[in-house]
Formats: C-alpha cells, structure tokens, sequence
C-alpha cells in the first residue's frame, strides 16, 4: 500500500501525534486539532485510511485498517498521543498490540463506533449512500452546524468528494458491529480517554458501549457537543492531553 498522509509541525519535534479520521473523512479534516497540537511542540501525522482520499482498497474490516496503518509504526516509530474519531476509534484500539511496550501513550477517541445494532447499521449505511450521492456544500454544513468553521465545512465536503463509494462495504465487512471488547487489554503503558458525544444528539458511543471497570480508561460525555468533536470542542481534545506542553 502506498502511504497517503498529511503532517503538521517539524519531524524532528520531540512528541509526535497520530491522527485517524472516521469513515467518508479524510486527513485534512484534523487541521484544526492538527494546528493546535504543532504550535505545542507535536509533529502530526494524519493518515488517509484505505478507500479514501482517491486511495484504493478493498479490505474494509477495521482489523485491515489497522493492518495498513503498521508501517506507520515501521523502524520503531512511536506516538505521544494517538487520537481516533469515529470509525477512526476501533481502528486506533486494533493498533494497540502494535505499539512500543514502554512508551508512554495516550490514546483519546472521540464519539467512537464500538458498538452498533443491525438496526443502527442499516441506518448509517443509508446515510453513507445518501452523502455520496448527494455531497452537501460547505454552505449546506454551514446552515447545519453552526459551530462549525467555513474551513471544516469545505474539509467536510472534501472528505465526502474524495471518498471510494466501495468503502460502504465496512458495513458488510465488520457484521456484527462489535469493538467493546478491543478494550480488554489495554497495555500498562497506554491511557485512554474516550470523548463521547451528547446522547440527545445522536451520539455514536454511548456509556453502555464503554467498560468501566478498566483501568486506565476513562469516560467524559460533551454535554452539547455532537459527533464531530473536532470541529465543535477541539479544545476538550487538548485537555485530555496530560503531557508537557511548550511554554
């Protein structure tokens, strides 16, 4: 596989981050978490998962996401902190057998897809469908979600143009839904914290879908916030951050 990414901030910066969007996204909608992190002494590193961005593929499982995401992790590279949105989460937790056993590592996934029933399925497929087949315009998102800048909206629809159609094959490829478990063994090295969006907005990851008798893995609901915590509250993002930062 060829390696598609976008990176913010200076390779030779002394934390590194890595970025892994959800499903119809693409790297560049981190920018704005992307920036916030690189003006705090990171190198970023966002990947385009197979299927988007014009990348080819056809193994949708979230294990072969996670399988293509390795050389990322090539001559014992290791991450700071590594954060997952949405599709993006159970990829990010399939990655942990992968990373350094003594690296300090925070992982933060934001609204999750852990678990989903057929029914929840079946209604993201649809509304997959819907958006390729009729990609809104960044002024559309505007109207929509207020709170979103006019940059993540334009990134939003750029996400969605760039997108293979074929990647609605996830949701054949990965029946039953069912990622909770990814949470079993959780390194002692590695801390996560797991962002998840306001019930009443219809969250992805709701309290059931998270363990909470694991150690080393922490629960906050945004109150308000919807899906994309990113371009809503990127600055809870940085808060779950406990490392150093620049001064």
């Amino acid at each position: 596989m060829s390696i598609s990414a976008s990176q913010w901030g200076s390779p030779t910066a002394s934390k590194r981050a890595l970025l892994i969007h959800g499903l119809g996204m693409s790297s560049n909608s981190w920018e704005g978490v992307a920036q916030l992190l690189a003006a705090e002494g990171y190198f970023v590193v966002a990947p385009n998962l197979i299927g988007h961005a014009w990348r080819g593929g056809t193994d949708y499982r979230v294990s072969g996401f996670a399988e293509d995401l390795r050389q990322y992790f090539d001559m014992d590279t290791s991450y700071d902190v590594i954060i997952g949105h949405s599709l993006g989460g159970p990829v990010a937790l399939s990655l942990l057998p992968f990373l350094p056993k003594t690296k300090e590592t925070t992982v933060i996934l934001l609204d999750p897809s852990l678990e989903l029933t057929e029914e929840m399925v079946k209604v993201n497929k649809n509304r997959f469908l819907k958006e390729m087949m009729n990609v809104k315009t960044a002024e559309e998102h505007m109207a929509e979600n207020p709170a979103w800048s006019r940059r993540d909206c334009v990134l939003r629809v750029l996400g969605v143009t760039m997108c293979d159609p074929t990647t609605v094959d996830v949701f054949r490829l990965n029946s039953p839904w069912s990622f909770g478990g990814l949470f079993n063994n959780i390194p002692s090295n590695v801390n996560i914290t797991v962002l998840a969006a306001d019930p009443e907005l219809r969250a992805t990851c709701l309290l059931e879908h998270v363990p909470h008798d694991v150690e080393r893995l922490n629960i906050r609901v945004l109150t308000g916030v919807a899906h994309w915590i990113q371009y809503e509250r990127p600055d809870a993002i940085m808060d779950a951050i406990p490392l150093p930062r620049v001064t």
